[in-house]
């Protein structure tokens, strides 16, 4: 009969007591956003420095995102500027073999038909093909004007003589060079950073020779007598030095005759005045 009596009146209770946990929830809930509520209300101010050291504190999250993706964004210009610095041309950077071969000295016709020029002029005694003797030759011719003293003279034949070992190998009289062979080894000389800077050494030579004078500059007198060494008329020589003598003073110096010299084989550009230096030029 108790057993009986609490079943009836218990359940009553326990209802009455589940009502009051959830109210007592609810009540909790409402006092906990309350208190987050206030508590973002004390961390934000809105007036004067206190507003100001908001955002001092707020900001560096939002700034260093964006630095970082600034950061990666221009990291690749960069490095392409310093790149581009590095290189002297574009076709420099291109290293397909089409650039290679355009970078390539001695490819045109016109450079070619200036070789046949100059192994014309190079064959002395005119059988066609240059040989040992022909410079020896031409030394002699430089050498007999009068102009050179002893010692210049004994450079002048050291060097001829190198030129012809280093370019053509050993002397004999069967080292014969084509004109063909003479295009193939200039082509080389021309494309060979060492070889390239010898091979208008013996330029300084010729110069002094026909400076009779030596003044240190040679007049279109003194040019003729170049050409006349080289087996070429005054007419020639009258025509070249009008072209070659740019500033119209009348006078080649030394630097100005030896660089006219090196172009006529470096450079390929048809309206260069080096392309007279050594008379004009063979047909083909």
């Amino acid at each position: 009969m108790s057993f009986a009596l609490l079943r009836s009146h218990g359940r009553p209770a326990l209802a009455v007591i589940e009502r009051q946990v959830r109210a007592l929830s609810s009540t909790l809930a409402i006092t906990d956003i309350s208190a987050t509520s206030s508590s973002a209300a004390a961390v934000k101010p809105t007036t004067g420095e206190n507003n100001r050291n908001y955002l001092k504190n707020s900001k560096p999250s939002f700034v260093s995102t964006s630095v970082r993706k600034y950061s990666k964004k221009t990291a690749a210009p960069e490095r392409a500027y310093n790149s581009d610095s590095d290189s002297d041309s574009d076709d420099e950077r291109d290293n397909t073999p089409r650039q290679r071969q355009r970078k390539e000295r001695g490819n045109t016709e016109f450079w070619r038909r200036k070789m046949r020029t100059l192994h014309g002029v190079l064959d002395v005694n005119k059988d066609g093909v240059i040989s040992y003797d022909d410079f020896m030759l031409l030394t002699e011719k430089f050498a007999s004007l009068g102009h050179l003293d002893a010692k210049a003279k004994n450079e002048f034949r050291d060097i001829m003589r190198t030129t012809w070992e280093q370019q053509w190998g050993e002397i004999t009289p069967y080292n014969l060079v084509t004109v063909e062979q003479y295009l193939t080894e200039m082509h080389h000389v021309v494309n060979d950073k060492d070889l390239k800077k010898k091979v208008h050494r013996f330029l300084p030579y010729l110069y002094k020779a026909v400076d009779k004078d030596r003044s240190g500059s040679i007049s279109l007198n003194e040019f003729k007598l170049f050409f006349r060494c080289l087996g070429l008329t005054e007419e020639n020589a009258a025509v070249s030095f009008a072209v070659i003598d740019k500033n119209g003073d009348g006078q080649i110096t030394l630097d100005e005759f030896v660089k006219l010299g090196k172009d006529f084989f470096v450079s390929e550009k048809e309206t260069h005045v080096s392309r007279m230096f050594w008379g004009p030029l063979v047909d083909h």
